[in-house]
């Protein structure tokens, strides 16, 4: 059955030609857009919905989640508020109540939080393990995240649980932990960070999971400068996130990997996440995370005039962001980072796309496009109670979801 969508207001493609398209339609066909273009122009469709003059965006990608667990930690987010600084070892406490979960109420909990972004205009979502740091209890995680989330990342190395040995757990993690999660993700990542992994144990953890086939992604340069970035670009990850402390050297190693992209697919279809020829590491900036732990502001607006390719991710989690609103992150990004709405746009869409290596492939290749908005792509749309986007950030704190299409079924 077909559907079109008229009367929009302002369609923001975030497509390869970044169109911006003004009194414009739209239609669903399945779960794939078959046609867009002028609303006075639209072909027929089984079905109509009247947009009524606001706009549509696609939906966010938010790239960088931490969804399977249980516990509260609204402790240390009030210690932190009254002084105290972040470091990595609050993840133990949420690791202690997610292990004592039983599965029904671990995957119900995450139903929630996936249900809660959907609601915002979130159509695609990522999720790590590392809230389980034993070889039952990170399989289980793995396990759970791929029935609720569209892409799975491997976190084992999260941290190292309290009374363990650093090395002897770095290599469970590149071994039958590995193993244990294979089947049920896509990605590994490693929290490359003082108090973390070293950049040694991190090194080894990078080549075991590339060695297995999994795409790569790298927490970095959160609390400090470190090896973080340079590992990533090293290991041709697809990401490195956080990126609050950056070097000269760093935004140049990140710009560098993009020097030979033509803003293409890289010739890999998105089926080979982070190895296309040309195609660099993503920055991947999580600003609610940063106004959370009261860190600097991770650089966007350098990284983008260096031509660096950003994205933005909502880092929901129990410790450090405890929110899914990507409206918020591209409203922080516009008012805080100093980029502008349609920078920010991109950056929470297609910029969480190309972080995930599904930011091609159409009705050929069977893997559709999300992230932008174009005839092939997934029908993941996001229409905005506003009649342009820039009301994202010229309303702050304002919900202006009105209503979201995922893989073209209404979901909101």
């Amino acid at each position: 059955m077909s559907t079109l969508i008229t009367n929009i207001a302002e369609l923001m493609t975030q497509d390869r030609d970044y169109r911006v398209l003004k009194d414009a339609a739209l239609v669903i066909d399945g779960e794939r857009i078959a046609w867009l273009g002028r609303a006075s122009d639209a072909p027929a469709a089984d079905g109509t919905v009247d947009a009524g003059g606001r706009a549509l965006l696609p939906g966010w990608v938010d790239s960088h989640t931490h969804l399977i667990f249980a516990g509260d930690r609204t402790a240390e987010f009030e210690a932190r508020m009254a002084g105290e600084s972040y470091s990595a070892g609050g993840i133990a406490v949420t690791t202690g109540a997610t292990r004592a979960t039983g599965d029904f109420d671990l995957t119900r909990l995450a139903m929630g939080r996936v249900a809660e972004a959907v609601s915002q205009g979130t159509t695609y979502l990522e999720t790590k393990t590392g809230y389980g740091l034993d070889v039952d209890n990170e399989a289980r995680s793995a396990r759970i995240a791929s029935t609720v989330v569209d892409e799975v990342t491997y976190l084992g190395a999260h941290l190292v649980p309290a009374g363990m040995d650093a090395e002897e757990y770095t290599e469970l993690v590149c071994g039958p932990m590995l193993s244990a999660v294979r089947p049920f993700v896509r990605w590994a990542d490693v929290f490359c960070e003082r108090g973390a992994f070293t950049e040694d144990q991190s090194r080894r953890v990078l080549q075991a999971c590339r060695d297995a086939g999994l795409g790569l992604r790298v927490h970095g340069n959160q609390l400090g400068e470190g090896p973080g970035v340079r590992l990533a670009v090293e290991f041709g990850a697809a990401s490195v996130d956080h990126v609050n402390y950056l070097s000269a050297a760093d935004v140049d190693a990140l710009a560098g990997s993009w020097s030979g992209w033509d803003g293409g697919d890289g010739g890999n279809g998105g089926k080979r996440p982070g190895t296309g020829a040309g195609r660099g590491t993503v920055a991947t900036c999580l600003p609610a995370c940063d106004l959370s732990t009261r860190q600097p502001l991770a650089p966007g607006r350098e990284l983008l005039d260096a031509g660096v390719q950003i994205a933005l991710a909502s880092n929901c989690n129990p410790g450090t962001s405890y929110t899914s609103s990507m409206a918020f992150c591209v409203t922080t990004a516009v008012l805080q980072m100093r980029l502008s709405v349609h920078e920010a746009v991109r950056a929470a869409t297609y910029g969480g796309a190309l972080a995930l290596g599904r930011e091609s492939g159409n009705d050929a290749d069977g893997e559709r496009a999300v992230g932008s908005i174009a005839v092939g792509h997934r029908a993941d749309l996001h229409l905005l109670n506003a009649p342009s986007a820039t009301h994202l950030a010229y309303r702050p704190g304002i919900p202006l979801t009105h209503a979201v299409w995922r893989a073209g079924v209404r979901a909101h």
